[in-house]
């Protein structure tokens, strides 16, 4: 009785679909205004549906200036190994280094690759397109939520957040899976982390040892957020509004960042991008940071508001629409191929 009560007023930990849901009729109030159920994809013109869902990573990295985003080249499942590895050794990247799919989301199928032979099993399973990017050794992974309406000079940031992946803590006692099943946010996950931890599952971590559970910041892979809206400054806000100029107008979405500490990142040094997430970016700053679950349905709306109104104007000003039967078709593409990633994401250790 008292897991079940936890689940129902634990919203943070709730199915993203169920959390939603009682917005629903404020988003489908947009699509009738802008009679377009795609009407987001207006939002973000140089990145494919505005990125919502299956824009590449690739496209959005040459929007950026190259200098602020890691050493990373595109891999083909029909490239053979050897020119693989020839291809690390032109592009100078060294091990560890992280791969993902092109195409994707939630952190499904991001690995750290610490070895040949774990690169050349992540090959062999990999159907799709995928990057090979260089680690960046900066120890602060943040997001910083930025929007800037495309009719103003200036921009906000909604968001600014310190993302810490699942990890657990040895005490000399106790074996890795035991104190993964005691982690509150590896719960939902236990059999999963379970698959991939298997061959350390069963030891016991030496006291103040750090095991990571996931490489993966994201909230459905059970990092913890910190919020640093306490170091949001004109002059921050500023950077990123040149970046988004620079970048060919990037008006709504959130930035996954690595730094090297917070103060040089306000000031615009010291870090480099991983990703940019647009128009389906979620703005994760009311998870972890004291929202009750009304605030969180504020910020949410809030943010809706602000894309709309974004989507309007560009709309207005002649970015071309997808018609209802494009979007579903690359909808349900992108859906039939990430639902076998989410497979194969589980079984890959």
């Amino acid at each position: 009785m008292k897991s079940i009560i936890n689940k129902i007023t634990n919203w943070e930990q709730w199915n993203f679909k169920l959390l939603y849901a009682p917005l629903a009729p404020v988003w489908l109030w947009y699509c009738l205004k802008m009679r377009s159920v795609w009407f987001f994809a207006y939002s973000n013109p140089k990145i494919t549906f505005g990125g919502m869902d299956g824009e590449t990573k690739m496209e959005i990295y040459k929007l950026l200036p190259q200098n602020l985003y890691p050493e990373t080249f595109l891999v083909k499942p029909s490239h053979d190994f050897k020119s693989i590895i020839e291809n690390i050794e032109i592009n100078k990247i060294k091990y560890p280094f992280i791969v993902k799919p092109d195409v994707g989301k939630q952190g499904v199928l991001f690995r750290l690759i610490k070895n040949e032979a774990e690169l050349k099993n992540y090959h062999s399973k990999m159907p799709v397109d995928y990057l090979i990017q260089q680690k960046v050794d900066y120890p602060f992974e943040v997001s910083v939520f930025h929007i800037k309406k495309p009719w103003e000079n200036t921009g906000i940031i909604t968001g600014f957040l310190h993302k810490i992946p699942l990890n657990i803590i040895g005490d000399g006692i106790h074996t890795v899976g035991q104190l993964t099943e005691k982690h509150p946010k590896a719960t939902t996950k236990l059999e999963e982390l379970k698959i991939k931890h298997s061959i350390n599952w069963n030891n016991i971590l030496p006291q103040g040892e750090k095991y990571m559970l996931s490489y993966a910041a994201n909230h459905n892979r059970g990092a913890h957020f910190i919020d640093l809206k306490k170091y949001i400054t004109p002059e921050f806000t500023s950077f990123f509004d040149k970046l988004s100029i620079e970048a060919n107008d990037l008006f709504y979405g959130r930035y996954d960042i690595l730094c090297k500490d917070i103060d040089s990142m306000v000031q615009g040094k010291n870090f480099k991008i991983l990703e940019y997430n647009g128009c389906g970016a979620e703005p994760n700053h009311f998870y972890d940071t004291g929202y009750t679950l009304i605030g969180a349905y504020r910020e949410i709306l809030k943010h809706w508001k602000a894309l709309y109104l974004i989507c309007k104007y560009n709309k207005q000003n002649g970015v071309k629409s997808w018609s209802f039967a494009k979007g579903r078709k690359f909808l349900n593409d992108f859906n039939t191929v990430f639902n076998k990633l989410k497979i194969i994401d589980k079984e890959l250790i």
